[in-house]
């Protein structure tokens, strides 16, 4: 299984991020992963880093880790455009990336991973102080099907993310390559993993605010239940300068997850 981390995107200044994501690439963790949010969730008083300057910056940033949203929201943007933007990252990751074995011809799109999502009623808000419409979940999944399959035919590994029926049914049919569950118990991660027609499932969530050993049993959990990927929510803390150590913990909970 492998494991990323989300950034701390929610603060006026983009040091921090920046310093959290060469950290997880030189600990050894596999990915890091930012929010397509105008604010965090509940909180338009606070500042907020936007995805797609950010992830281009994160490309120039770092040399090999995998750069992904945790998800892009469909509606925000047109779905040809929502497409673009992943493309130009793409562009970008592959201008500064260490060439591997594994790699092939893929230029960027090895270091990419275009997660989508529907948002929905906490998400809304913002739509609406941006003057953005925020169209029926219908449409939304529809925008979602669409986008799927537009970053699937550049070549980019794709997940939806969402934990209802709509959802699942639209990892079968576009064949995403994963289906994301946010906050998901290893039990549902399993149930899903058992779902005919999905492809692989991935995990995202917060972070309980534990021992590297407690986060280390909730890796090994999530494995066994058959996740390929674990995106930790570390608990940056604002007044906490060294995002790193939230990361640092991260990679000590992996390493314990896998010892014998």
């Amino acid at each position: 299984m492998k494991v990323g981390v989300t950034l701390p995107q929610f603060r006026a200044d983009p040091a921090g991020v920046f310093e959290a994501a060469r950290a997880a690439e030189g600990m050894g963790l596999d990915g890091v992963f930012v929010f397509d949010h105008l604010w965090a969730i509940g909180r338009p008083d606070r500042p907020a880093l936007a995805c797609w300057p950010l992830l281009g910056a994160l490309a120039a940033q770092t040399s090999n880790i995998t750069l992904g949203t945790l998800v892009a929201r469909v509606s925000l943007a047109p779905d040809a455009v929502l497409a673009h933007q992943f493309e130009t990252l793409a562009r970008i990751a592959s201008e500064h990336r260490v060439t591997s074995a594994d790699a092939g011809d893929a230029g960027g799109a090895h270091r990419v991973i275009a997660g989508l999502g529907t948002g929905d009623r906490l998400s809304e808000p913002e739509n609406a102080a941006y003057g953005i419409p925020f169209p029926p979940l219908d449409e939304r999944l529809a925008q979602l099907a669409d986008c799927a399959r537009r970053t699937k035919q550049l070549g980019l590994e794709t997940w939806v993310g969402g934990r209802s029926q709509a959802v699942r049914r639209i990892a079968v049919e576009t064949e995403a390559d994963a289906l994301n569950l946010w906050d998901a118990s290893p039990q549902d991660v399993r149930d899903a993993a058992n779902h005919p027609g999905i492809n692989a499932v991935t995990w995202g969530g917060t972070l309980p605010d534990a021992t590297p050993e407690v986060v280390g049993e909730l890796l090994r959990d999530l494995e066994q239940a058959g996740a390929q990927w674990a995106v930790c929510g570390p608990r940056y803390r604002n007044e906490d300068r060294d995002p790193t150590k939230a990361v640092a913990a991260v990679a000590s909970a992996v390493a314990i997850s896998l010892a014998p």
